[in-house]
Order: C-alpha cells, then structure tokens, then sequence
C-alpha cells in the first residue's frame, strides 16, 4: 500500500483523528482540496509541476509524490489556498449581497415531509402506498405541493444561509479554504482540518434536560399548570400546536409566569451547555443521522434566541450579529480551543476534535 493509498483509506474509513498533528496525513488533506480538475490545472501551472498523467484521480496522486519530496509543499498548497478567487462560489458568480438580500424574502420556516428531512419516503408513506384511489390522490395535489415547496424553500435558506457563514471563515487570514469543498473538511485552522456545522439549539438535547429540571417533558409540565388554571387544548393537535395554542390561552388569563418558569428552565439548559459543552458536542455526534454521519474534527455554531427559540432559524441571516462572533471566536483561537470528544455510533467508538460558538440572542 502506497502512502497515498494509506491515508485514502484512513479517510474513506472515517479515521479521521489519524491526520490531526501528522504532517504528510495533512499535505495529503490538503491536496484533496484541490483535487477538482480546473484547481489542479491552475495549482500545477502556478507552481511549474509538470505531470504525466491525465485523469484526474491519477493527478491527485501524482502531485502528493512530488509534494512529500518537497520542503515547501505546505507553504505551496496554504498560499494556493488563501486565494479567494480559487473558491468554487467565485467561478460560479455567486452574488453575495444580493444572497444576503433574498434570504430575508423567507418569511416562515416551515419543513415539507418530516424532520428528517427525508421528503421521498414522507410522500412514499403518506401517500404512495396508503391512496388506492387515483381522485383521492388528485385531491391532494394542492397538499403534496405545499409539502414540497416548504421542503426545497428550507432546504434553500439552510444551504445559503450557511454558506455565508462559512465564507465569513474562509475570508478570515488566519484560516484556510479546502476550496474544493472536499467531505469532512470546510476550512483548516492553525492546520487543524475542520468542519463547520451550522444548526440551532437541539430540541431532543433540551428536552432531556427539561425533565431532570422540571420532572416532566416541556408539554406535559405545560399541560399540568394549565390544568390547574382550568386550561385545555385539543389533544389529537400536533405538539408544536398545542404548545402554541396553550401559550395564547395562558396569555389571555394573564398567568406569564408560568411561561416564565418554563423559559426559565430552558434558558438554564442553554447555560449549562455553555458552560460545559463538551456533553452537547458528544450528543451532537452520537445524534447524527446515518446517511450525513461524519467523524471529522468539528466547529458547531449553535444559534439561539433565547426569547423565542422557535424563532431562532432567523437568526442564520443575522449575518451583523454572527460576523463579529466569528471574527472574535478566530482570533482567539488556539489547539486548547478544541476538546477531544469520544463518541459512539453504530457500537463502534470515535474520536474527535470538537468546539462549539454559540451565538445568542
């Protein structure tokens, strides 16, 4: 096995602990950074590497053996890079501002299918195989669209979203761009390979701790109190429903501070995260899906609005609030920075390198 091959393997197994601290394991990274063909072209052509293959796959190969005999391989592939204009978004034009613009044109958030965010088998399960009937099916065309447009709507305001905040990174001098947009890593910091998640607070992770405050899950202590004051809802609602229509009733008996004890607890959740994320970095790992899961040494920006926390997905284009955090959160990084998180997935141990910036409202 090749030195190239070891550490494809490496990668390719979700190994990916092996290549913090290891020079070569590192040259090999970032070689894969530039491994789109148009990156490579100009790579070698601005370095004079000359090279006899054609295929692109071989190239990757090739120019990692001539780079591991190089004294100046790293100093070539930061410097290669750094430059801004070898981003994949550049080539395509992507206005920014513009972005920045239409992403508030989004005016709910709203997911068409189910929380996984797995559309096919929503409509496969709701629809394909429980409607016999062709017209009862023609009746839900208004439905199904509804449901898919949601779904490509908030799958658009997520991608873009994060995409700029992963460029405000990437603009930063002291990081470096896997400007190939390679899977596992975004950017390298101090020459750590990392990749940047971007997500809100976990509801599941609040609602664990909830119950070790309040003894109950958030609906069923919110249900208790209301009962008390004589407050009901419709059972057979969705959850979020009644939670939503229980707020309104408690509002208008002016009895706030039961919602008040509610937030309460739930701000003391996010506190102790803060102050201890390490078991939130762990759960976020361990709670992955299986078809996006992932090894690799990791930044979670966690977004919260702690007045509102179904209103925190606006905050992912409160690009004023972010980019001082992320300039700050850079600036101030070291390798004490990142923890070591052990985790466990599908009964097979990892480890990781992990921090959390947590951005509050």
């Amino acid at each position: 096995m090749t030195e190239f091959e070891k550490w494809d393997k490496e990668f390719r197994n979700q190994n990916m602990n092996v290549f913090n601290g290891n020079y070569y394991g590192l040259l090999w990274l970032k070689v894969r950074a530039i491994c789109r063909s148009k990156q490579l072209r100009q790579f070698v052509e601005e370095n004079n590497i000359d090279l006899t293959s054609n295929k692109v796959s071989h190239q990757n190969v090739e120019v990692y053996n001539i780079l591991v005999k190089r004294d100046d391989a790293m100093s070539m592939l930061d410097n290669f890079l750094q430059c801004m204009s070898h981003e994949w978004y550049t080539e395509m034009g992507v206005n920014i501002e513009q972005l920045k613009e239409d992403l508030y044109k989004i005016q709910y958030y709203a997911w068409g299918g189910d929380q996984n965010n797995s559309l096919d088998k929503y409509f496969i399960s709701r629809y394909v195989k429980v409607i016999s009937n062709y017209s009862e099916l023609q009746n839900r065309q208004v439905e199904i669209g509804a449901n898919a447009w949601n779904y490509v709507q908030n799958s658009w305001y997520n991608n873009w979203t994060s995409f700029v905040i992963e460029s405000l990174f990437k603009r930063n001098q002291r990081v470096i761009s896997a400007v190939g947009e390679i899977k596992s890593v975004d950017f390298f910091i101090e020459d750590y390979p990392l990749d940047l998640k971007v997500t809100f607070f976990p509801n599941q992770f609040m609602e664990q701790k909830i119950k070790l405050i309040l003894g109950k899950s958030s609906i069923s202590w919110l249900k208790g109190k209301c009962k008390e004051v004589g407050i009901s809802c419709d059972k057979n609602s969705s959850v979020p429903q009644q939670f939503y229509t229980l707020s309104e009733k408690i509002k208008e008996v002016n009895r706030i501070d039961i919602l008040n004890e509610l937030e309460n607890a739930r701000q003391q959740v996010i506190e102790d995260a803060q102050s201890n994320p390490v078991e939130l970095m762990k759960w976020l790992y361990e709670n992955q899906g299986e078809m996006r899961f992932g090894a690799e040494n990791r930044i979670y920006l966690i977004l919260v609005d702690t007045k509102d926390i179904s209103e925190s997905w606006k905050m992912k284009r409160a690009f004023p609030l972010i980019e001082p955090k992320v300039s700050q959160y850079i600036a101030e990084f070291s390798s004490a920075s990142l923890k070591t998180i052990k985790f466990e997935f599908k009964k097979k141990v990892y480890t990781a390198l992990s921090d959390i910036l947590f951005i509050v409202k």
